[in-house]
């Protein structure tokens, strides 16, 4: 029992009494381990109705005592092929996952929201790319919607009845990334007990989009180039060449010229990948689509969850309109979704959002030139000072114990900042 769980089998021959045991155990921890062996029992002819029931539990057949070896071999034969026939099968649901997810999949341009010059320029691009083979290379900050982006181009293609597969490439370990991308053979390492199928190979005469790929290491950007180059490659362990037609879009956050100056990433590859360059503008320079997305998000959550469509005061929106939005409309979604789920009110007032968007601490880095430090701390408690009366009502006596102050020393400080009538 020990072993099945940490060893690989396809097929297991257990008597049904064991010391300490019973075959049914033996069936249970075979039902639970990685690799779902066939399991086969042996058993007296008094415990024939047991042996039936552990069929009906899951073993694949059993022999009852006493048995010739023949008999043996005959029903471990049967039960390996029937092992190797569920790993096929498991192989295929697992490839055909890819294709079930684009099924019915609708998509058009109205799913990229923004109406500022920036995104109507990507815009543009997309439009032009969509029934063209070239490669198109997507670069932008982390939540800026590349992925989006690709989908577009994909689904108002003339590939659009074919697979989308997206690979992150940065979230694949290096030992694994190869047979993801290119397949394996069986028996090509420890481990590979069946074929299987890599993302070019499912990707064929549709679209491959490689999110990430200034992770790629360096000997799978080489086989990547004899790809795009000259549409074939090998499965990992095979000696066969798979012919493939996909389409290439690629994204990355990274400066991929300067790792290809640390040659880390290859020139001759950069130049196959970058036909079509795209660049999506971060959400803190395209402000005017803010309002939009904000709205959009709004409409999005409030029917997913089942409520009357929220809205957004106007100090609210101010608000999120000059957040900085490091994680770009990736984080300004998250955050809409966070504040529709829990606000109870249909109205969202500055009040709902998180502290970090509107606290009065927070200084803008560019009032820091002229100021010294301090005048710079008297600004950051100042701005604790105001926060915290504004979260206990007023009372002065909560706010001092907050701040671990005596109140003496509070009342000083409200009137130093001239806080007593904010």
């Amino acid at each position: 029992i020990e072993f099945l769980s940490k060893t690989n089998f396809s097929v297991v021959i257990t008597d049904f009494k064991l010391p300490g045991k019973s075959g049914m155990d033996v069936l249970s921890a075979a039902i639970e381990s990685d690799s779902k062996p066939e399991v086969i029992l042996i058993t007296a002819f008094g415990t024939v109705e047991t042996a039936v029931q552990a069929m009906k539990t899951g073993a694949f057949d059993f022999v009852l005592k006493p048995f010739e070896l023949d008999e043996i071999e005959v029903k471990f034969d049967k039960a390996l092929k029937s092992w190797e026939l569920k790993r096929k099968n498991i192989t295929l649901e697992q490839e055909n996952v890819y294709l079930k997810e684009q099924q019915n999949e609708l998509f058009n341009f109205n799913e990229i929201i923004g109406g500022s010059n920036s995104i109507k320029a990507v815009l543009d691009i997309v439009k032009r790319v969509t029934n063209s083979k070239t490669s198109v290379l997507i670069r932008g900050e982390t939540g800026t919607g590349k992925e989006l982006i690709a989908r577009a181009i994909h689904f108002n293609s003339d590939r659009r009845d074919k697979p989308f597969i997206r690979v992150n490439c940065a979230a694949l370990a290096e030992g694994v990334l190869e047979s993801e991308l290119f397949g394996h053979e069986k028996g090509s390492f420890t481990g590979a007990d069946y074929q299987r199928i890599g993302r070019f190979e499912l990707a064929n005469e549709g679209t491959i989009f490689l999110d990430e790929i200034g992770d790629l290491p360096m000997g799978t950007q080489i086989k990547l180039l004899r790809i795009l180059q000259e549409h074939e490659f090998e499965r990992v362990g095979g000696v066969k060449t798979v012919k493939v037609d996909i389409r290439l879009i690629a994204a990355t956050n990274q400066d991929l010229e300067e790792k290809i100056k640390k040659r880390t990433f290859r020139e001759d590859l950069f130049y196959r990948i970058n036909v079509v360059p795209i660049n999506v503008p971060p959400l803190r320079n395209r402000q005017e689509d803010i309002i939009l997305l904000i709205n959009h998000f709004l409409k999005k959550f409030s029917k997913e969850i089942g409520v009357k469509e929220k809205v957004i005061t106007e100090k609210a929106m101010k608000v999120l309109k000059e957040y900085q939005w490091k994680g770009n409309v990736r984080e300004l979604e998250n955050l809409i979704e966070r504040v529709v789920v829990l606000t109870k009110k249909e109205e969202i007032n500055v009040e709902d959002l998180p502290l970090e968007l509107h606290s009065d601490v927070c200084i803008d880095i560019s009032r820091l030139e002229n100021k010294s430090l301090p005048e710079l701390v008297e600004e950051f408690e100042r701005g604790i000072i105001l926060r915290l009366l504004k979260e206990e009502n007023g009372k002065k006596l909560n706010v001092a114990k907050r701040l671990g102050l005596k109140p003496s020393t509070l009342y000083y400080k409200i009137e130093k900042y001239s806080l007593a009538d904010d």
